[in-house]
């Protein structure tokens, strides 16, 4: 499809043609020759560049016969990859690896043209995901067994082994990231992979999946399948998929992970998010500030992992004017722009959405000190825009209790660390949360009293290192065993245990004998 290295103009002419001649390539390997075939699909999704709406190209809903052919063919590979030896997999890995390096510009301009971000964002986002595929590199010695001798001549041993054929449901804030969290893992374990990018931006899974053939990936190890519920539905049902790994929001995640646990699948879903930081009086100010407004309006605030509620503790409380000021500052514009600080939200309906949410916090009696609402970017009239807004709420108003995933800063008042972490530990959600402050003391206090899957000291979004793994918890995930690291190699193994017996009597002698046999 694409040049030996692929290029930026390459992809721009090729796949994201402004009015497409015919629909776009389908998928990788819903035939059994590790092909992209045309999709015989009678629904088509348009994919838009959100900072104009100018159509880029479009999606199939994958048909019942093609989702089937995928899933076959991932069947039929497993045959073979699953037998392959933990170095040969560990080969292709490092492959990856380097031609992801490689085509980092492209998969990059993908990113910016679908989903919006600031190209040194989308740049982060692949950097991100490469982590993982780098960890992945170290496969031979994560899937070390165990083995012990039970009793005299007799072993036990215990191996990681494959699952089959596994999924993944990608969500449309990270194009790259979410991908490479499955992808690797799943396939340096020895298994097959159905991925279901999302239908808004879909270009670079695709580019990935022809980086994996180029790196040497057998035909129908992964296969790309795209659409909306439907495929959704079908790779929940499907009889021989092992594992769905979901990240998205919360209606769609337990969605998943109750109709895929009902047909006796392994589930992860990672879903919606309220991350909550406490900016302590003796923090670094300048650190503390600037973190913040970082972490809750990078991406437009499209993270799972964004900071969307900082609460402010005791003489702290006077730092919010120069909060405001420096959300102010920042740029909003298209994400190939120079000094570009945030781009726009996915779509007109999320900007819909975000918009109802400031809106209900005016008329619930909460304090608007930035309001981005209005805001209008030259060049760029028809894109889903939305500025840094700042909103002094309570816990009762419903920006506060929804997920609003926009640039969006929701400021609470506490007068203490307690009544602070107690803010946070009502809430139902559980991914992340973060303190600011220059004292021990308090933030082991914090780090022991609040429940929430990931803390950050002095340190606004913590996102584990794939050596690591995600924990996110309370509402925020389904299933009991998170995203890459240690819990990605269980998630995509079962174990065999094996004990056998081998008597020492029973050994064949290691010389021939010359003495006259005297048979008794």
């Amino acid at each position: 499809m694409f040049p030996a290295r692929i290029s930026t103009r390459a992809i721009c002419v090729r796949s994201y043609a402004t009015i497409p001649v015919q629909p776009p390539l389908h998928g990788l390997n819903s035939t059994a020759r590790g092909e992209f075939v045309q999709s015989r699909a009678t629904q088509w999704i348009d994919v838009v560049d959100p900072s104009t709406q100018t159509l880029l190209t479009r999606v199939p809903e994958t048909t019942n016969n093609e989702f089937d052919l995928a899933v076959a063919a991932a069947s039929e590979a497993f045959k073979t990859w699953s037998k392959t030896t933990a170095l040969t997999r560990q080969r292709f890995i490092l492959e990856l690896q380097r031609l992801i390096r490689e085509n980092s510009d492209s998969l990059a301009a993908s990113i910016v043209l679908e989903q919006g971000k600031t190209l040194q964002d989308a740049h982060g986002d692949i950097v991100r995901g490469l982590q993982v595929v780098e960890h992945a590199a170290s496969a031979p010695s994560l899937l070390l067994g165990e083995k012990i001798e039970v009793s005299r001549d007799m072993d036990t041993e215990v191996r990681k082994v494959p699952l089959g054929v596994t999924s993944a449901i990608a969500p449309f804030n990270f194009p790259a990231m979410i991908p490479l969290w499955s992808i690797p893992m799943a396939t340096v374990t020895g298994n097959t992979l159905i991925l279901k990018p999302s239908e808004r931006d879909p270009g670079a899974a695709m580019i990935i999946a022809e980086l994996c053939q180029r790196a040497g990936l057998p035909p129908g190890v992964i296969n790309i399948v795209h659409g909306t519920v439907p495929t959704v539905n079908a790779i929940c049902d499907h009889p021989i998929i092992k594992a769905i790994s979901f990240v998205g929001g919360d209606r769609a995640g337990k969605h998943i992970y109750e109709r895929g646990t009902k047909n006796g699948k392994r589930v992860q879903s990672n879903m919606g998010a309220k991350n909550h930081a406490i900016l302590m009086p003796d923090a670094n100010k300048n650190l503390a500030l600037n973190s913040i407004v970082g972490a809750a309006f990078g991406a437009a605030g499209q993270r799972c992992m964004a900071i969307s509620v900082a609460i402010l503790v005791g003489d702290a409380q006077a730092w919010l004017p120069d909060l405001v000021n420096l959300a102010k500052n920042l740029k909003v514009g298209g994400g190939f722009e120079k000094d570009v600080d945030l781009g726009p939200v996915i779509s007109p309906a999320s900007k819909d959405r975000i918009l109802g949410l400031i809106g209900s916090a005016e008329e619930e009696g909460g304090k608007i000190h930035l309001d981005g609402r209005h805001i209008e970017v030259s060049g760029y009239e028809r894109g889903n825009f939305i500025g840094p807004t700042i909103i002094e709420a309570d816990t009762r108003m419903k920006c506060y209790d929804q997920e609003i995933f926009g640039p969006v800063l929701i400021i609470l008042k506490a007068d203490t660390l307690d009544e602070g972490t107690q803010i946070i530990n009502q809430n139902r959600y559980g991914n992340g949360t973060a303190i600011f402050t220059q004292s021990g003391a308090t933030a082991r206090k914090f780090e022991h009293n609040v429940n929430i899957g990931q803390i950050g000291i002095n340190v606004p979004i913590p996102v584990p290192l794939p050596m690591f793994s995600w924990s996110g918890n309370k509402a925020s995930a389904l299933g009991d065993l998170g995203f890459y690291g240690k819990s990605a190699i269980e998630f995509y193994t079962q174990k065999k245990t094996t004990t056998s017996l081998w008597k020492a009597e029973d050994a064949l002698t290691s010389r021939a004998s010359v003495h006259m046999p005297t048979h008794h």
